[in-house]
């Protein structure tokens, strides 16, 4: 656990040498996503694809379409997804188009299920510690960057969920999804639960594969994580507990690895008395193993500077 005195929080304007910047407002609006994110300085280029999770049949908890309108309409951004590898309304593209227009998403925005169409696109990754490829929707070569838009919550596989889960099974298709969750056994999703793997390999391929999203776009990406509606269970559970914890706020950064580990942080260093379930189960899940997995990638680091907004 890390205390809140070893958290750097700056005013803007007071640097830190060789820290990945991670803003943070405590101010949960439609307006402050715009705000945060132009924190950032990032001008994402061309077609941006936003990463986001739409929710599952039943769940109450995700984000809604009416929140992150600005911040799509503001990047241009086409909001996409990608198709589930477990039974329920997302396992296939047209369960999951008419859950999306249920919930609202094709009221306010294009919606692309990157793997509507096959053959999956196979991203490499030479240095992986448990698989050395990734299965992602072929849709993903029509986008120049990405945002990802993550809900930070509990997960009941990962422990948690943030940036790193939406860039690996968030990215990946459902063929995809299978191949992680297996740690590289298994690609048939029918036959996905009889071959799960010892916990800290899926959670290190789930390291593995959100690497390759972000070598793909190279440099083209940014991560905005929202702090609010806080459940143990994730967007993708149609019987989720209600919250925990109470809402803490917003965060934004170019680290995928710092982003996620700030919120842990913060929810540690909460006050509030909710945090010990939500802790329980991420602990019990190891979930903290993937940030540790995806900082011996070398692709962002664990090492922050946290600079609070007026």
């Amino acid at each position: 656990m890390v205390n809140i005195n070893d958290i750097t929080i700056a005013k803007k304007g007071m640097r830190k040498m060789e820290k990945s910047k991670v803003y943070f407002s405590k101010e949960i609006t439609p307006e402050s996503v715009v705000k945060i994110f132009d924190k950032l300085g990032v001008k994402l280029k061309g077609n941006v694809a936003v990463k986001l999770h739409s929710g599952e049949k039943g769940n109450q908890n995700y984000i809604k379409p009416e929140f992150v309108q600005k911040i799509v309409d503001y990047v241009g951004g086409t909001v996409v997804e990608c198709n589930t590898a477990y039974e329920g309304a997302r396992n296939s593209t047209q369960k999951h188009k008419k859950l999306i227009e249920d919930h609202g998403w094709t009221k306010y925005f294009n919606v692309d299920i990157m793997d509507s169409e096959g053959p999956d696109m196979i991203l490499e990754i030479p240095n992986g510690k448990v698989i050395n490829k990734n299965y992602v929707g072929k849709h993903i070569k029509n986008y120049d960057s990405m945002l990802v838009l993550s809900h930070f919550k509990g997960h009941p596989m990962g422990g948690y969920g943030g940036a790193l889960k939406q860039l690996s099974i968030g990215v990946a298709s459902s063929a995809g999804k299978t191949y992680i969750h297996s740690a590289g056994k298994e690609k048939d999703q029918t036959k996905l639960w009889d071959n799960l793997p010892e916990q800290n390999l899926f959670l290190e391929a789930m390291a593995d594969s959100a690497k390759s999203v972000v070598d793909y776009f190279k440099g083209n990406i940014a991560f905005i994580n929202i702090m609010c509606n806080m459940s143990v269970d994730c967007d993708c559970c149609s019987v989720a507990e209600d919250p925990c914890i109470k809402d803490i706020g917003i965060l934004a950064s170019t680290d995928p690895i710092a982003i996620d580990q700030a919120c842990i942080d913060l929810v540690y260093n909460s006050n509030d008395p909710g945090k010990q379930h939500f802790i329980e189960r991420i602990e019990s899940r190891n979930g903290i193993h993937t940030i540790e997995a995806a900082s011996k990638l070398q692709f962002g680091s664990r090492e922050y500077e946290l600079i609070l907004l007026n």
